[in-house]
């Protein structure tokens, strides 16, 4: 297999995953914290242990689907799994990416203004001009880019937990030496899969490339380890300062503040910036694909360059104005529910309807 080509199979799904994965709350370690660390340093390990295997499970499953039937947006995967009823999962899914892109804009100000001392109006600029860009130039720009910050991501999370272990080698290595495992990590590590699972069919375009069971089965378990090793290493130099960071708004800035790790501070902050984007990139790009998919099936050309720019920008101004309103407030106060919706909507018919349809399809 060509180098290109592996990259594209096992090693971008993963990058895409991953883009819709690590928001302002991964980013920042404020959902490390909540759904791992205060676990424990081994309680943390096993909850992130489990969310990973959910996400290995789910995502082949998902890619095999995809794969089987040619279903790659998520109006299509949906017909596949829920039938005249696949709207159901649109419906929670424009609720869902009204209040990501809301979090989303709001967090690029805030990022932003405190690391530079910026008007929040500019990061909120950056998002609609980066990410209209990026849906301009479409699928393989998407994808190239967000392979690329992957790797810009990694090596930011490489160097904090580095200068961690360099700060408080004797801390953490005691944490783990002495364990510590606190009652429900295994509701937290399925309830950390369950919420970060709700995206991962918009992003079905990167399976147009598998041609087998193998790419499929591949694809999934890297992008699985692709989507949970960092917050591992979060995990790892969180625990070296725990209890004290349990109660951090930001961990991640708390702990550089306070162990010397300030010259990492500017890298990290356009690192965060830069995963924000992403995550806006690769969420619009589903919607993109969905409305491509849906064009065709009516025999009309797909939407144009700007025209795909025009739906990522017009998606962003009415989130905006969502978040302007309050109405996001009403939607998170609401958040639970529309969850577990996911749960019903897309996991149980998976295992179920899913596992059946492609038991009862011969293999393309």
């Amino acid at each position: 297999m060509r180098f290109a080509k592996f990259v594209r199979i096992y090693l971008v799904p993963g990058a895409v995953f991953q883009s819709i994965l690590v928001g302002g709350g991964y980013g920042t370690g404020r959902e490390v914290v909540e759904y791992f660390t205060r676990f424990g340093p081994t309680g943390g390990l096993l909850s992130a242990g489990l969310a990973c295997l959910i996400f290995a499970l789910v995502l082949v499953l998902t890619f095999e689907i995809s794969r089987r039937f040619s279903a790659h947006d998520y109006r299509a995967f949906f017909k596949v799994l829920l039938g005249r009823f696949w709207f159901l999962y649109e419906i929670a899914g424009a609720l869902l990416m009204l209040l990501v892109f809301a979090v989303l804009i709001a967090a690029s100000g805030s990022v932003l203004e405190a690391q530079f001392d910026l008007s929040p109006w500019i990061g909120m600029a950056l998002v609609f001009v980066l990410v209209g860009t990026l849906e301009f130039f479409g699928r393989e720009a998407v994808m190239r880019v967000l392979t690329f910050w992957s790797i810009v991501l990694y090596a930011v999370f490489g160097a904090f937990l580095f200068l961690a272990f360099e700060a408080i080698p004797d801390q953490i290595i005691e944490a783990f030496r002495s364990g510590g495992t606190e009652r429900g990590w295994a509701e937290s590590g399925f309830k950390y899969a369950m919420y970060n699972l709700t995206g991962a069919p918009i992003i079905l375009f990167v399976a147009r490339e598998f041609d087998s069971p193998r790419h499929t089965v591949g694809a999934g378990l890297v992008a699985a380890i692709i989507g949970v090793a960092p917050a591992l290493m979060f995990h790892v130099a969180f625990s070296g300062a725990d209890p004290a960071i349990l109660s951090e708004e930001i961990p991640v800035y708390w702990m550089m503040s306070n162990y010397g790790m300030g010259i990492l501070g500017i890298a990290f902050t356009i690192m965060l910036f830069g995963t924000l984007i992403e995550t806006g990139a690769g969420v619009l790009q589903g919607v993109n694909e969905r409305i491509d998919s849906f064009l065709s099936e009516k025999a009309k050309p797909s939407l144009s360059k700007w025209g795909h720019t025009g739906v990522a920008t017009g998606f962003m101004a009415l989130a905006l104005m969502v978040a302007s309103v309050g109405i996001v407030n009403l939607i998170a106060q609401g958040y639970g529910t529309l969850a577990w919706s996911f749960f019903f909507l897309y996991f149980i018919p998976l295992l179920t309807v899913g596992v059946w349809r492609l038991m009862e399809a011969p293999d393309a």
